[in-house]
Protein backbone atom coordinates (compact mmCIF):
# COMPACT_ATOMS: atom_id res chain seq x y z
CA UNK A 1 0.00 0.00 0.00
CA UNK A 2 1.35 3.47 -0.79
CA UNK A 3 2.14 6.31 1.30
CA UNK A 4 -0.80 8.26 0.10
CA UNK A 5 -3.16 4.89 0.26
CA UNK A 6 -2.43 5.01 4.00
CA UNK A 7 -2.34 8.43 4.65
CA UNK A 8 -6.09 8.89 3.11
CA UNK A 9 -7.31 5.28 4.95
CA UNK A 10 -5.84 6.84 8.28
CA UNK A 11 -8.08 10.38 7.31
CA UNK A 12 -10.79 8.06 6.44
CA UNK A 13 -10.79 6.19 10.13
CA UNK A 14 -10.64 9.73 11.44
CA UNK A 15 -13.22 11.45 10.06
CA UNK A 16 -15.71 8.02 10.95
CA UNK A 17 -14.39 8.25 14.46
CA UNK A 18 -15.09 12.31 14.35
CA UNK A 19 -18.64 12.01 13.00
CA UNK A 20 -19.57 9.19 15.05
CA UNK A 21 -18.70 11.29 18.20
CA UNK A 22 -19.75 14.89 17.28
CA UNK A 23 -23.67 12.70 16.00
CA UNK A 24 -23.79 11.98 19.75
CA UNK A 25 -22.88 15.21 20.64
CA UNK A 26 -25.45 16.92 18.64
CA UNK A 27 -28.28 14.23 19.30
CA UNK A 28 -27.54 15.09 23.62
CA UNK A 29 -27.32 18.80 22.93
CA UNK A 30 -30.77 18.68 21.96
CA UNK A 31 -31.66 17.31 25.22
CA UNK A 32 -32.83 19.93 28.33
CA UNK A 33 -30.25 22.51 28.81
CA UNK A 34 -30.51 22.66 33.16
CA UNK A 35 -27.10 22.32 35.08
CA UNK A 36 -28.42 18.82 36.33
CA UNK A 37 -28.64 18.13 32.38
CA UNK A 38 -25.30 19.47 31.67
CA UNK A 39 -23.20 18.48 34.63
CA UNK A 40 -24.61 15.18 35.80
CA UNK A 41 -26.66 14.18 32.45
CA UNK A 42 -29.88 14.18 34.20
CA UNK A 43 -28.38 11.68 37.09
CA UNK A 44 -30.08 8.30 34.94
CA UNK A 45 -27.23 6.46 34.16
CA UNK A 46 -27.61 2.55 35.13
CA UNK A 47 -24.68 1.10 37.00
CA UNK A 48 -23.17 -0.68 33.77
CA UNK A 49 -23.46 1.90 31.78
CA UNK A 50 -21.96 4.56 34.22
CA UNK A 51 -18.81 1.44 35.17
CA UNK A 52 -18.50 1.35 31.30
CA UNK A 53 -18.58 5.76 31.32
CA UNK A 54 -15.80 5.34 34.19
CA UNK A 55 -13.60 2.71 32.62
CA UNK A 56 -14.12 5.13 29.41
CA UNK A 57 -12.94 8.06 31.34
CA UNK A 58 -9.73 6.30 33.26
CA UNK A 59 -8.45 4.84 30.55
CA UNK A 60 -6.99 7.03 28.45
CA UNK A 61 -3.84 7.95 26.44
CA UNK A 62 -1.49 7.63 29.12
CA UNK A 63 -2.79 3.69 29.79
CA UNK A 64 -3.10 2.81 26.31
CA UNK A 65 -0.36 4.67 24.81
CA UNK A 66 2.18 5.52 27.41
CA UNK A 67 2.38 2.48 30.06
CA UNK A 68 2.89 -0.04 27.07
CA UNK A 69 5.33 2.44 25.95
CA UNK A 70 6.92 2.68 28.90
CA UNK A 71 6.85 -1.33 29.35
CA UNK A 72 8.36 -1.36 25.61
CA UNK A 73 11.18 0.69 26.90
CA UNK A 74 11.75 -0.33 30.54
CA UNK A 75 10.11 -3.82 31.44
CA UNK A 76 9.67 -4.49 34.97
CA UNK A 77 9.63 -0.41 35.67
CA UNK A 78 7.26 -0.22 33.10
CA UNK A 79 4.82 -2.45 34.85
CA UNK A 80 4.82 -0.43 38.04
CA UNK A 81 2.71 1.88 36.24
CA UNK A 82 0.04 -0.74 35.68
CA UNK A 83 -0.13 -2.12 39.24
CA UNK A 84 -0.61 1.89 40.48
CA UNK A 85 -3.14 2.44 38.24
CA UNK A 86 -5.03 -0.35 39.03
CA UNK A 87 -4.90 -0.74 42.70
CA UNK A 88 -6.19 3.08 43.41
CA UNK A 89 -9.06 1.60 42.55
CA UNK A 90 -10.09 -0.42 45.43
CA UNK A 91 -9.38 3.19 47.93
CA UNK A 92 -12.17 4.71 45.64
CA UNK A 93 -14.54 0.98 46.19
CA UNK A 94 -14.11 1.24 49.73
CA UNK A 95 -13.84 5.01 50.91
CA UNK A 96 -15.15 7.41 48.12
CA UNK A 97 -17.67 6.14 45.61
CA UNK A 98 -21.02 6.09 47.92
CA UNK A 99 -20.14 8.55 50.07
CA UNK A 100 -19.25 11.58 47.49
CA UNK A 101 -22.61 10.26 45.55
CA UNK A 102 -24.17 10.90 48.62
CA UNK A 103 -22.78 13.85 49.96
CA UNK A 104 -22.51 15.54 46.77
CA UNK A 105 -24.37 17.25 44.08
CA UNK A 106 -21.69 18.49 41.18
CA UNK A 107 -18.00 18.70 42.04
CA UNK A 108 -15.80 18.02 44.67
CA UNK A 109 -16.56 21.29 46.63
CA UNK A 110 -19.76 20.13 47.05
CA UNK A 111 -18.85 17.46 49.59
CA UNK A 112 -16.94 20.16 51.23
CA UNK A 113 -19.05 22.64 51.62
CA UNK A 114 -21.88 20.60 53.28
CA UNK A 115 -20.16 20.77 56.61
CA UNK A 116 -17.62 23.77 55.73
CA UNK A 117 -18.40 27.76 55.36
CA UNK A 118 -18.94 27.68 51.74
CA UNK A 119 -17.30 30.41 50.21
CA UNK A 120 -13.48 29.26 51.01
CA UNK A 121 -13.69 25.68 50.71
CA UNK A 122 -15.22 26.10 47.03
CA UNK A 123 -12.68 28.81 46.15
CA UNK A 124 -9.92 26.46 46.97
CA UNK A 125 -11.21 22.96 45.95
CA UNK A 126 -12.37 24.89 42.75
CA UNK A 127 -8.65 25.82 41.83
CA UNK A 128 -7.19 22.62 42.72
CA UNK A 129 -10.07 20.59 40.88
CA UNK A 130 -9.06 23.15 37.48
CA UNK A 131 -5.54 22.87 37.79
CA UNK A 132 -5.61 19.21 38.26
CA UNK A 133 -7.82 18.71 34.99
CA UNK A 134 -5.31 21.04 33.15
CA UNK A 135 -2.53 18.86 33.77
CA UNK A 136 -4.38 15.51 32.93
CA UNK A 137 -5.64 17.82 29.96
CA UNK A 138 -2.12 18.40 28.87
CA UNK A 139 -1.03 14.60 29.31
CA UNK A 140 -3.88 13.40 27.09
CA UNK A 141 -3.46 16.67 24.03
CA UNK A 142 0.73 14.98 23.79
CA UNK A 143 -0.22 11.58 23.23
CA UNK A 144 -2.91 13.29 20.58
CA UNK A 145 0.08 14.90 18.81
CA UNK A 146 2.12 12.15 18.67
CA UNK A 147 -0.73 9.94 17.27
CA UNK A 148 -1.96 12.04 14.69
CA UNK A 149 1.60 12.94 13.68
CA UNK A 150 2.67 9.60 13.14
CA UNK A 151 -0.64 8.71 11.62
CA UNK A 152 -0.53 10.97 8.96
CA UNK A 153 3.28 11.61 8.55
CA UNK A 154 3.28 14.99 9.94
CA UNK A 155 6.57 15.72 10.59
CA UNK A 156 7.31 19.05 11.28
CA UNK A 157 6.37 20.80 14.93
CA UNK A 158 4.21 22.76 13.15
CA UNK A 159 1.85 20.14 12.16
CA UNK A 160 2.12 18.19 14.99
CA UNK A 161 1.16 21.91 16.60
CA UNK A 162 -2.07 22.02 14.25
CA UNK A 163 -2.86 18.42 15.43
CA UNK A 164 -3.18 19.33 19.11
CA UNK A 165 -5.10 22.36 17.89
CA UNK A 166 -7.54 20.28 15.99
CA UNK A 167 -7.98 18.04 18.66
CA UNK A 168 -8.78 21.02 21.24
CA UNK A 169 -10.62 22.30 19.13
CA UNK A 170 -13.06 19.18 19.07
CA UNK A 171 -13.29 18.70 22.84
CA UNK A 172 -14.39 22.15 23.36
CA UNK A 173 -17.88 21.19 21.07
CA UNK A 174 -17.93 18.01 22.93
CA UNK A 175 -18.49 19.88 26.05
CA UNK A 176 -19.99 23.02 25.07
CA UNK A 177 -22.80 21.75 22.85
CA UNK A 178 -23.54 18.14 24.60
CA UNK A 179 -22.70 18.48 28.33
CA UNK A 180 -22.40 15.06 30.74
CA UNK A 181 -24.80 12.88 28.48
CA UNK A 182 -23.24 13.62 25.31
CA UNK A 183 -19.77 13.01 27.22
CA UNK A 184 -20.80 9.92 28.79
CA UNK A 185 -21.98 8.04 26.02
CA UNK A 186 -18.57 9.12 23.96
CA UNK A 187 -16.98 7.43 26.86
CA UNK A 188 -19.03 4.48 26.91
CA UNK A 189 -18.77 3.65 23.00
CA UNK A 190 -15.14 4.21 23.55
CA UNK A 191 -14.99 2.12 26.18
CA UNK A 192 -16.06 -0.78 24.27
CA UNK A 193 -14.08 0.32 20.96
CA UNK A 194 -10.71 0.05 23.29
CA UNK A 195 -11.50 -2.75 24.91
CA UNK A 196 -12.30 -4.58 21.13
CA UNK A 197 -9.65 -2.88 20.11
CA UNK A 198 -6.79 -3.80 22.89
CA UNK A 199 -8.27 -7.48 22.87
CA UNK A 200 -7.79 -8.10 18.83
CA UNK A 201 -4.18 -7.31 19.45
CA UNK A 202 -3.64 -9.31 22.47
CA UNK A 203 -4.84 -12.14 20.82
CA UNK A 204 -2.27 -11.30 17.85
CA UNK A 205 0.86 -11.06 20.25
CA UNK A 206 -0.28 -14.37 21.81
CA UNK A 207 -0.95 -16.41 18.47
CA UNK A 208 2.31 -15.13 17.08
CA UNK A 209 4.15 -16.67 19.94
CA UNK A 210 1.82 -19.77 19.47
CA UNK A 211 0.53 -18.99 23.43
CA UNK A 212 3.65 -19.53 25.06
CA UNK A 213 4.29 -16.71 27.69
CA UNK A 214 8.08 -17.40 28.27
CA UNK A 215 8.62 -17.47 24.34
CA UNK A 216 7.23 -13.71 24.41
CA UNK A 217 9.04 -13.13 27.97
CA UNK A 218 12.37 -14.08 26.46
CA UNK A 219 11.75 -12.61 23.20
CA UNK A 220 10.96 -9.08 24.73
CA UNK A 221 14.42 -9.14 26.42
CA UNK A 222 16.22 -9.86 23.54
CA UNK A 223 15.27 -7.59 21.36
CA UNK A 224 15.20 -5.03 24.54
CA UNK A 225 18.66 -4.77 24.14
CA UNK A 226 19.03 -4.84 28.16
CA UNK A 227 18.95 -8.62 28.06
CA UNK A 228 17.68 -10.13 31.52
CA UNK A 229 17.75 -6.60 32.66
CA UNK A 230 14.30 -5.59 31.28
CA UNK A 231 13.07 -7.46 34.37
CA UNK A 232 14.99 -6.38 36.78
CA UNK A 233 14.43 -3.31 38.71
CA UNK A 234 16.19 -0.13 37.71
CA UNK A 235 16.13 0.95 34.26
CA UNK A 236 14.21 3.64 35.03
CA UNK A 237 14.02 4.14 38.70
CA UNK A 238 17.12 2.10 39.62
CA UNK A 239 20.51 2.76 40.07
CA UNK A 240 20.46 5.24 42.71
CA UNK A 241 18.88 5.89 46.35
CA UNK A 242 17.07 8.98 44.59
CA UNK A 243 15.80 6.89 41.95
CA UNK A 244 14.31 4.53 44.01
CA UNK A 245 12.52 7.70 46.14
CA UNK A 246 11.51 8.63 42.69
CA UNK A 247 9.81 5.35 42.37
CA UNK A 248 7.74 5.93 45.67
CA UNK A 249 6.86 9.53 45.35
CA UNK A 250 5.29 8.11 42.24
CA UNK A 251 3.48 5.01 43.79
CA UNK A 252 1.79 7.54 46.47
CA UNK A 253 0.63 9.20 43.83
CA UNK A 254 -0.81 6.99 41.75
CA UNK A 255 -2.54 4.92 44.57
CA UNK A 256 -3.92 7.79 45.97
CA UNK A 257 -4.94 10.21 43.25
CA UNK A 258 -7.46 8.46 41.26
CA UNK A 259 -9.56 9.18 44.81
CA UNK A 260 -8.54 12.98 44.00
CA UNK A 261 -9.50 13.12 40.34
CA UNK A 262 -12.21 16.08 39.58
CA UNK A 263 -13.32 14.43 36.42
CA UNK A 264 -13.41 10.79 37.96
CA UNK A 265 -15.28 11.98 41.27
CA UNK A 266 -18.03 13.97 38.95
CA UNK A 267 -19.31 10.39 37.64
CA UNK A 268 -20.88 9.31 40.35
CA UNK A 269 -22.99 11.69 40.52
CA UNK A 270 -24.51 10.47 37.23
CA UNK A 271 -26.02 7.58 38.92
CA UNK A 272 -29.44 7.83 41.14
CA UNK A 273 -28.23 6.06 44.23
CA UNK A 274 -25.29 5.55 46.63
CA UNK A 275 -25.83 1.79 45.69
CA UNK A 276 -25.89 2.21 41.93
CA UNK A 277 -22.29 4.64 42.41
CA UNK A 278 -20.81 1.36 44.19
CA UNK A 279 -21.95 -1.24 41.88
CA UNK A 280 -20.40 1.00 39.16
CA UNK A 281 -16.65 1.05 40.77
CA UNK A 282 -16.85 -2.53 40.78
CA UNK A 283 -17.92 -2.51 36.91
CA UNK A 284 -14.85 -0.16 36.42
CA UNK A 285 -12.63 -2.40 38.51
CA UNK A 286 -13.73 -5.45 36.44
CA UNK A 287 -13.16 -3.21 32.98
CA UNK A 288 -9.87 -1.85 34.00
CA UNK A 289 -8.12 -4.82 35.40
CA UNK A 290 -8.60 -6.73 32.57
CA UNK A 291 -7.64 -3.70 30.38
CA UNK A 292 -4.08 -3.61 31.84
CA UNK A 293 -3.65 -6.75 32.14
CA UNK A 294 -3.60 -6.56 28.09
CA UNK A 295 -1.57 -3.65 28.20
CA UNK A 296 1.38 -5.82 29.92
CA UNK A 297 0.71 -8.20 27.00
CA UNK A 298 0.47 -5.67 24.26
CA UNK A 299 4.07 -3.66 25.83
CA UNK A 300 5.90 -7.01 26.17
CA UNK A 301 4.96 -7.67 22.42
CA UNK A 302 6.27 -4.27 21.06
CA UNK A 303 9.25 -5.01 22.68
CA UNK A 304 9.68 -8.18 21.45
CA UNK A 305 8.22 -7.65 17.88
CA UNK A 306 9.03 -4.08 17.43
CA UNK A 307 12.13 -3.70 19.25
CA UNK A 308 12.81 -1.08 22.05
CA UNK A 309 15.51 0.62 20.22
CA UNK A 310 12.94 1.43 17.13
CA UNK A 311 10.02 2.30 19.24
CA UNK A 312 12.28 5.24 21.23
CA UNK A 313 13.17 6.16 17.69
CA UNK A 314 9.78 6.68 16.65
CA UNK A 315 8.75 8.38 19.60
CA UNK A 316 11.78 8.99 22.09
CA UNK A 317 8.65 8.63 25.50
CA UNK A 318 7.42 5.66 23.58
CA UNK A 319 4.17 7.05 22.78
CA UNK A 320 3.54 5.29 19.46
CA UNK A 321 4.66 1.97 20.63
CA UNK A 322 0.91 0.30 20.00
CA UNK A 323 0.45 1.52 16.60
CA UNK A 324 3.49 0.91 15.95
CA UNK A 325 3.03 -3.05 17.01
CA UNK A 326 0.03 -3.02 15.02
CA UNK A 327 1.65 -2.51 12.01
CA UNK A 328 3.87 -5.00 12.56
CA UNK A 329 1.27 -7.61 13.61
CA UNK A 330 -0.54 -6.67 10.61
CA UNK A 331 1.81 -7.70 7.76
CA UNK A 332 4.74 -4.85 8.57
CA UNK A 333 5.37 -1.58 6.81
CA UNK A 334 3.85 -0.96 3.52
CA UNK A 335 1.71 -4.39 3.52
CA UNK A 336 -1.89 -3.61 3.41
CA UNK A 337 -2.83 -5.76 6.46
CA UNK A 338 -0.20 -3.84 8.13
CA UNK A 339 -1.47 -0.30 6.56
CA UNK A 340 -4.89 -1.53 7.96
CA UNK A 341 -4.09 -2.76 11.48
CA UNK A 342 -2.00 0.36 11.83
CA UNK A 343 -4.82 2.98 11.16
CA UNK A 344 -7.46 1.29 13.07
CA UNK A 345 -5.93 1.23 16.47
CA UNK A 346 -4.48 4.83 15.77
CA UNK A 347 -8.01 5.83 15.72
CA UNK A 348 -9.26 3.69 18.79
CA UNK A 349 -6.81 5.83 20.32
CA UNK A 350 -7.91 8.66 18.61
CA UNK A 351 -11.79 8.32 20.19
CA UNK A 352 -10.02 7.50 23.74
CA UNK A 353 -8.07 10.73 23.60
CA UNK A 354 -11.57 12.31 22.66
CA UNK A 355 -13.15 10.76 25.40
CA UNK A 356 -11.03 11.49 27.98
CA UNK A 357 -10.67 15.28 26.72
CA UNK A 358 -14.49 15.85 27.00
CA UNK A 359 -14.26 14.30 30.48
CA UNK A 360 -11.42 16.81 31.82
CA UNK A 361 -13.18 19.84 29.72
CA UNK A 362 -16.40 19.28 31.52
CA UNK A 363 -15.14 19.16 35.05
CA UNK A 364 -12.65 22.27 34.92
CA UNK A 365 -15.49 23.90 33.25
CA UNK A 366 -17.86 22.80 36.32
CA UNK A 367 -15.50 24.02 38.76
CA UNK A 368 -15.11 27.83 37.98
CA UNK A 369 -18.85 27.93 37.10
CA UNK A 370 -20.78 25.73 39.64
CA UNK A 371 -17.62 26.40 42.33
CA UNK A 372 -15.97 29.76 41.61
CA UNK A 373 -18.31 32.02 39.76
CA UNK A 374 -21.78 31.01 40.99
CA UNK A 375 -20.65 30.83 44.85
CA UNK A 376 -16.99 31.85 45.55
CA UNK A 377 -16.23 34.65 44.11
CA UNK A 378 -19.94 36.50 44.30
CA UNK A 379 -20.48 39.09 47.07
CA UNK A 380 -23.01 37.78 50.04
CA UNK A 381 -25.55 40.48 49.07
CA UNK A 382 -25.44 39.21 45.63
CA UNK A 383 -28.25 37.05 44.39
CA UNK A 384 -27.50 33.39 43.66
CA UNK A 385 -27.25 33.12 39.41
CA UNK A 386 -29.85 31.39 37.71
CA UNK A 387 -29.01 27.06 36.79
CA UNK A 388 -29.18 28.88 33.12
CA UNK A 389 -26.94 31.67 33.35
CA UNK A 390 -24.42 28.81 35.37
CA UNK A 391 -24.50 26.50 32.26
CA UNK A 392 -23.88 29.56 29.79
CA UNK A 393 -20.44 30.39 32.11
CA UNK A 394 -19.63 26.82 31.97
CA UNK A 395 -19.42 26.42 28.37
CA UNK A 396 -17.31 29.83 28.08
CA UNK A 397 -15.15 28.70 30.12
CA UNK A 398 -15.00 24.96 28.27
CA UNK A 399 -13.78 26.94 25.54
CA UNK A 400 -11.12 28.84 27.92
CA UNK A 401 -9.38 25.53 29.14
CA UNK A 402 -9.36 24.41 26.10
CA UNK A 403 -7.24 26.92 24.86
CA UNK A 404 -5.14 27.00 27.69
CA UNK A 405 -4.59 23.27 28.12
CA UNK A 406 -3.46 23.87 23.88
CA UNK A 407 -0.78 26.34 24.73
CA UNK A 408 0.61 23.85 27.62
CA UNK A 409 0.59 21.23 25.76
CA UNK A 410 2.37 22.48 22.51
CA UNK A 411 5.33 23.09 25.25
CA UNK A 412 5.42 19.03 26.92
CA UNK A 413 5.59 16.78 23.24
CA UNK A 414 8.55 15.44 24.36
CA UNK A 415 7.25 13.75 27.52
CA UNK A 416 5.68 10.40 27.72
CA UNK A 417 2.11 10.58 28.75
CA UNK A 418 1.66 8.07 31.36
CA UNK A 419 4.76 10.27 33.12
CA UNK A 420 2.72 13.51 32.51
CA UNK A 421 -0.48 11.63 34.12
CA UNK A 422 1.95 10.73 36.99
CA UNK A 423 2.46 14.58 38.08
CA UNK A 424 -1.75 15.08 37.33
CA UNK A 425 -1.77 12.31 40.15
CA UNK A 426 0.26 13.58 42.88
CA UNK A 427 -1.41 16.67 42.46
CA UNK A 428 -4.58 15.22 42.91
CA UNK A 429 -3.43 13.09 45.62
CA UNK A 430 -1.81 15.90 47.75
CA UNK A 431 -4.49 18.65 47.75
CA UNK A 432 -7.94 16.64 46.86
CA UNK A 433 -7.34 13.68 48.80
CA UNK A 434 -6.55 15.01 52.32
CA UNK A 435 -9.24 17.31 52.15
CA UNK A 436 -11.48 15.08 51.07
CA UNK A 437 -10.57 11.74 53.67
CA UNK A 438 -10.32 14.34 56.34
CA UNK A 439 -13.74 15.59 56.11
CA UNK A 440 -15.60 12.70 55.67
CA UNK A 441 -13.73 10.78 58.36
CA UNK A 442 -12.92 13.67 61.09
CA UNK A 443 -15.50 15.42 63.61
CA UNK A 444 -13.07 18.20 64.71
CA UNK A 445 -12.03 19.19 60.75
CA UNK A 446 -12.24 22.86 59.97
CA UNK A 447 -12.59 25.05 57.52
CA UNK A 448 -9.47 26.80 57.90
CA UNK A 449 -8.40 22.66 57.88
CA UNK A 450 -9.86 22.43 54.61
CA UNK A 451 -8.27 25.43 53.27
CA UNK A 452 -4.80 24.48 54.20
CA UNK A 453 -5.05 20.81 52.68
CA UNK A 454 -5.64 22.02 49.77
CA UNK A 455 -3.55 24.60 49.21
CA UNK A 456 -1.06 23.27 51.52
CA UNK A 457 -0.84 20.01 49.11
CA UNK A 458 -1.54 21.90 45.72
CA UNK A 459 1.28 24.34 46.53
CA UNK A 460 4.04 22.72 46.73
CA UNK A 461 3.18 19.93 44.36
CA UNK A 462 3.17 22.88 41.41
CA UNK A 463 6.34 24.81 43.07
CA UNK A 464 8.21 21.35 43.39
CA UNK A 465 7.30 20.15 39.20
CA UNK A 466 8.07 23.74 38.11
CA UNK A 467 11.76 23.39 40.02
CA UNK A 468 12.19 19.84 38.96
CA UNK A 469 14.08 18.10 36.00
CA UNK A 470 10.31 17.71 34.23
CA UNK A 471 10.62 21.35 33.08
CA UNK A 472 14.84 22.17 32.89
CA UNK A 473 17.50 20.51 33.36
CA UNK A 474 17.80 18.14 30.70
CA UNK A 475 17.58 17.11 26.46
CA UNK A 476 13.99 15.52 27.71
CA UNK A 477 12.56 18.35 29.85
CA UNK A 478 9.83 20.91 28.82
CA UNK A 479 12.08 23.65 28.51
CA UNK A 480 15.99 21.72 27.81
CA UNK A 481 18.25 24.80 27.10
CA UNK A 482 17.62 26.22 30.76
CA UNK A 483 18.61 24.76 33.98
CA UNK A 484 16.53 26.44 36.81
CA UNK A 485 15.88 22.66 38.57
CA UNK A 486 16.77 22.40 42.01
CA UNK A 487 14.38 19.59 43.19
CA UNK A 488 15.54 16.20 42.61
CA UNK A 489 12.40 14.54 42.02
CA UNK A 490 10.52 13.75 38.99
CA UNK A 491 7.39 13.24 40.84
CA UNK A 492 6.34 15.43 43.57
CA UNK A 493 4.32 13.27 45.77
CA UNK A 494 6.35 11.79 48.08
CA UNK A 495 6.89 15.23 49.68
CA UNK A 496 3.59 17.14 48.83
CA UNK A 497 1.06 14.48 49.54
CA UNK A 498 2.49 14.68 53.33
CA UNK A 499 2.42 18.56 52.96
CA UNK A 500 -1.05 18.30 52.12
CA UNK A 501 -1.86 15.93 55.22
CA UNK A 502 -0.23 17.78 57.59
CA UNK A 503 -1.84 21.39 56.62
CA UNK A 504 -5.20 19.67 57.00
CA UNK A 505 -4.51 18.74 60.54
CA UNK A 506 -2.50 21.80 61.43
CA UNK A 507 -5.34 24.19 59.92
CA UNK A 508 -7.54 22.17 61.74
CA UNK A 509 -5.80 22.42 65.44
CA UNK A 510 -4.85 25.70 65.42
CA UNK A 511 -8.57 26.87 63.97
CA UNK A 512 -10.13 29.27 66.96
CA UNK A 513 -13.73 27.46 67.02
CA UNK A 514 -14.50 23.71 66.98
CA UNK A 515 -15.76 22.45 64.51
CA UNK A 516 -19.54 22.39 64.36
CA UNK A 517 -20.55 18.67 65.59
CA UNK A 518 -24.10 18.96 64.16
CA UNK A 519 -22.98 19.26 61.17
CA UNK A 520 -20.48 16.80 60.56
CA UNK A 521 -23.23 14.35 62.14
CA UNK A 522 -25.53 15.79 59.57
CA UNK A 523 -22.80 14.74 56.88
CA UNK A 524 -22.04 11.63 58.59
CA UNK A 525 -25.80 10.24 58.57
CA UNK A 526 -26.08 11.59 54.91
CA UNK A 527 -22.73 9.72 53.68
CA UNK A 528 -24.22 6.21 55.22
CA UNK A 529 -27.59 6.34 54.42
CA UNK A 530 -28.22 8.49 51.61
CA UNK A 531 -30.87 10.44 53.74
CA UNK A 532 -31.22 14.01 52.26
CA UNK A 533 -28.94 13.17 48.67
CA UNK A 534 -29.46 14.61 46.15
Amino acid sequence: MTTDSRHALAVGLFTVVVVVTLGITFWAGRRRRGAEDFYTGGRDFSPMQNGFAISGDYMSAASFLGITGLIALYGYDGLLYTVGFLVAWLLVLMLVAELVRNCGRYTLADVLALRMRRRPVRAAAGMSSIVVSLLYLVAQMVGAGSLVSLLLGLNTAADRAWSIVGIGALMIVYVTVGGMTATTWIQIVKCVVLLLGTSVLTVMVLLRFHGDLGSLLRSAAAHSGYGSRFYAPGLRYGGSALNRLDFVSLGLALVLGTAGLPHILSRFYTVPTARAARRSTMWAIGLVGGFYLMTIVLGLGAAALVGTAAVRSANEAGNTAVPMLAQVLGGGAGSTGGTVLFAVISAVAFATILAVVAGLTLASSAAFAHDLWARAFRRRDEETPTEQQEVVVARVSAVVFGAVAIVLSLYAQKLNVAFLVGIAFAVAASANVPALLFNLFWQRFSTRGATWAIYGGLVPALVLVVFSPVVSGNAAAIFPGVDFHWFPLENPGVVSIPCGFFFGWLGTVTSGGAADPDAYAELEVRALTGAGAV
